[in-house]
């Protein structure tokens, strides 16, 4: 075996071991708890009422529901 060769099955290797952080998921990425509190971290839609939450998509939210979408406001 050539050099370049056992560098590519080392890297291989390496590859199969590593493995990538699960994100969270469900209601868990729409809620903050501390203490006694819950907050909601994203909007609810303001047509759909509660229950109905805003996607973020950066620069603007969207309720994927009814498709309503609010700007953030550009800070300067």
């Amino acid at each position: 075996m050539s050099e370049e060769e056992k560098v590519t099955e080392e890297q291989k290797e390496k590859e199969k071991g590593e493995k990538k952080k699960k994100e969270e998921k469900g209601v868990f990425k729409l809620y903050k708890i501390e203490g006694d509190k819950i907050t909601r971290l994203r909007p609810t839609c303001e047509r759909c009422g509660p229950g109905y939450f805003m996607a973020d998509h950066g620069d603007r939210y969207s309720c994927g529901h009814c498709g309503f979408t609010r700007y953030k406001q550009a800070e300067k």
